[in-house]
């Protein structure tokens, strides 16, 4: 049997067919348009992320149409509203990246209200989250918070969306794991929490109804993919990075290079809290939720993007690694990618992007590493928390990281990140791992796998960066990273 997994990323939708031994039968890939409306605005067109993920899903299965389910996954915290009716989105999705709602945070904070969300969500009152977002679209696009609580909308965050165009309208779903991620949700009750809803104006009656990560959700319309075939899988895509890599148990961290960068370790059925890093659940199978620890940062590979696309210093993202391996050091010019703002551990909306240590001799190929460096050292800020363990729990020794994304193929990038945390880096065979953990869910619900220790067995390393440089030289390095840091923070105030 093989699994169609739909992975709906942040610029771009993919889709995979596994089969049971984890290994790629057909892919199909399309990327959408991101659009910055202004400064500090991220927003995409819901209609182009529904054309583009049912190009790619058509395509692939075209390839391989004998599918037993379908398992989602998606960028988390990005918000769509649309209406119930006519199915059309009454305004574009606002992005988890956008930073419009800083001052609306801000607000919630001087009211002291930041202790009580946390300790209901797990989350901090930051601009990333969709709870404030969704305000934003009840309170700006005209008619909108009339008509949501007339019950005439509907919102969701991109798997929400995509199930429901997917299903015909049918289903208004979304999972444990991306319901936690909207400011709404109670982690303890798993439900959406009613003052939190009336602290962000947000009516019950537009959000969707919360199912399990693992397990039959909905039936695509057969007018899209041919058949009624059985969505059996959701889950968002650094809990799926996570359930693909293995990490059912506290001492396994994965950390994806994304265009952000998210480190998870899974928490078991245990919540617990910290002062920098996220709370959330991993997933709900089996009758059983199961919670993590987070670090999000939210500029990684977009770093690399920017060089390319923002100042044209590189083709390709590639041509980054053969530039920096020209130089034999840093020639101490660093790169802060607050682009916007900064995530954990420092969650500050108004840091902002800072190039340090320039001289006249500086070139692109400084440019190229800082920027890689900076993917790193934003990678060990999330470690060291990690390692230090939080409240009670002492943390279990990291012997290694396991790394996926896009970045992860980055050879220079791997090596210095191992030489940096003093530890082995393992990079997977598979690197589309947020793709593969929404087919695991779907294929153990669909009988694919008996259980996720039968889906793990498959896993195969394809390489381990080993820790080769003198560990004085990194940690100097990384010291004054954080000097570079202390410079971007409450820039924009």
């Amino acid at each position: 049997m093989k699994i169609l997994a739909l992975d709906l990323g942040t610029t771009g939708n993919r889709a995979i067919v596994f089969d049971g031994g984890q290994r790629v039968v057909a892919s199909a890939y399309e990327e959408f348009t991101q659009i910055y409306p202004r400064p500090g605005w991220v927003e995409h067109d819901p209609e182009a992320i529904w054309r583009s993920a049912l190009s790619v899903a058509r395509r692939a299965l075209k390839k391989a149409p004998d599918v037993a389910a379908i398992g989602v996954t998606n960028q988390r915290e990005t918000i769509v509203l649309w209406d119930r009716r006519t199915g059309k989105p009454v305004h574009r999705a606002i992005v988890w990246q956008d930073r419009r709602t800083a001052g609306m945070c801000e607000h919630l904070r001087k009211k002291g209200l930041a202790g009580p969300v946390h300790r209901r969500t797990g989350l901090f009152l930051d601009p990333y989250f969709s709870g404030t977002k969704l305000q934003w679209l009840l309170e700006n696009v005209p008619g909108a918070a009339r008509r949501a609580a007339q019950g005439r909308l509907a919102a969701g965050t991109i798997d929400s969306w995509i199930i429901w165009k997917l299903s015909g309208g049918r289903a208004h779903v979304t999972d444990t794991s991306n319901a936690s991620r909207t400011m709404l949700f109670n982690l303890r009750s798993k439900g959406w929490d009613p003052w939190l809803c009336r602290l962000f104006g947000v009516p019950e009656a537009v959000l969707p109804r919360i199912v399990p990560s693992s397990g039959e959700a909905a039936r695509s319309a057969h007018k899209w993919l041919g058949r009624e075939i059985p969505i059996m899988g959701i889950v968002g895509d650094q809990q799926a990075a996570a359930f693909a890599q293995g990490c059912y148990a506290p001492g396994i961290v994965k950390n994806t290079y994304g265009t952000g960068l998210f480190a998870v370790e899974n928490t078991g059925g245990s919540l617990k809290f910290s002062k920098d890093l996220i709370t959330t659940v991993a997933w709900t199978m089996d009758g059983r939720t199961e919670y993590a620890l987070e670090g999000s940062v939210f500029v990684g590979g977009a770093a690399i993007q920017w060089l390319r696309d923002g100042i044209g210093i590189i083709r390709n993202s590639g041509e980054s690694s053969r530039l920096a391996s020209k130089l034999k050091s840093n020639d101490g010019v660093y790169f802060v990618p607050a682009l916007v703002g900064l995530g954990a551990p420092y969650w500050d909306p108004y840091a902002r992007g800072t190039l340090l240590g320039i001289t006249r001799g500086t070139g692109p190929a400084h440019l190229a590493r800082a920027a890689l460096e900076a993917i790193a050292y934003q990678t060990r800020d999330i470690i060291e928390i990690m390692q230090k363990g939080v409240g009670a729990r002492h943390a279990a020794p990291l012997r290694s990281l396991r790394v996926d994304g896009g970045a992860a193929a980055n050879d220079w990038l791997m090596q210095f990140q191992a030489d940096l945390l003093g530890i082995p880096v393992e990079r997977p065979r598979i690197l589309e791992t947020t793709a593969l953990g929404a087919a695991g869910l779907a294929g153990i619900a669909a009988g694919v796998w008996k259980d996720r220790e039968d889906f793990s067995r498959a896993r195969k390393v394809q390489r381990v960066f080993r820790p080769r440089g003198p560990r004085m030289v990194f940690n100097r390095l990384y010291e004054k990273w954080k000097k570079a840091v202390a410079r971007a923070r409450d820039w924009d105030v």
